[in-house]
């Protein structure tokens, strides 16, 4: 008796051995893998998302799985990988929008239609791409709050690539009285706005005012602001239509 335990202990042993160096090994792969991938992304075309990096560990514990299955637990691989697949067969049925997520996201990758650091608008969305996972991905809006879009509804939905002019625009609309000088009015607009929004503006982009109708209150324009990334729309408005109020050529706020 003392011998049959003996020998079910040792069995035991080494399936443990077995099971802790297969696990060791393959993290161990996957931190090389993994490193590897994050420089050949880097120096490719690629984009370095995590969608690929986490498809790669996903792939590396299974292998690690089927490889002791047999030594530790016994189980025949072959036989496990067929009743996988009928399991997956039944899960994916229950599964479609995460499925439609995952691929969806390779295909965004691989077609490089959206990567990260793209800035881009969906919808009501408008920021900049700062991941995409395997099920979805993350929007950077202005003002810091993240945006979080599902693959299967961005592979889907119209996406408008903004440029930096773009990005950071901020109209603010006026109406100049009939027969004042639109020249004197547009640089005075632009000076009132170099000195009150000074803190708020992008450099990289001027400050013009176009003239764009005729209206019942004079003449209609706007002055086109360009703020920067962290400078909510409002605080830029709010502050410019406050230093012009009461000038004698303003008509009205459209």
């Amino acid at each position: 008796m003392e011998h049959l335990i003996g020998v079910d202990m040792g069995g035991w042993l080494d399936r443990g051995v077995t099971l802790v160096v297969a696990v060791a090994f393959a993290a161990l792969v996957q931190r090389v893998v993994v490193r590897l991938m994050h420089r050949l992304l880097d120096a490719s075309n690629l984009p370095s998302a995590s969608i690929f990096i986490n498809i790669v560990r996903a792939l590396i514990w299974a292998l690690a799985l089927l490889s002791v299955m047999q030594p530790v637990f016994g189980v025949d691989p072959a036989g496990f990988v067929a009743a996988l697949g009928v399991v997956s067969l039944a899960i994916s049925l229950g599964m479609q929008d995460t499925i439609s997520n995952i691929i969806g996201g390779i295909s965004l990758m691989v077609s490089k239609s959206v990567q990260p650091g793209d800035r881009i608008t969906v919808g009501q969305v408008t920021g900049e791409v700062t991941d995409v996972t395997w099920r979805s991905t993350t929007v950077r809006v202005r003002g810091g709050a993240q945006e979080v879009i599902p693959n299967s509804v961005l592979s889907n939905t119209s996406v408008l690539h903004v440029t930096g002019w773009t990005v950071g625009y901020c109209g603010v609309p006026i109406a100049v009285v009939p027969g004042a000088d639109l020249d004197a009015v547009a640089r005075e607009c632009c000076a009132v706005a170099a000195h009150e929004l000074a803190d708020l503006l992008d450099p990289d982009f001027a400050t013009d005012v176009v003239f764009t109708a005729f209206t019942a209150y004079g003449t209609q324009g706007e002055i086109r602001l360009h703020v920067r990334d962290d400078v909510a729309f409002s605080t830029a408005q709010d502050r410019l239509v406050r230093a012009l109020s009461g000038r004698p050529w303003l008509a009205s706020a459209l």
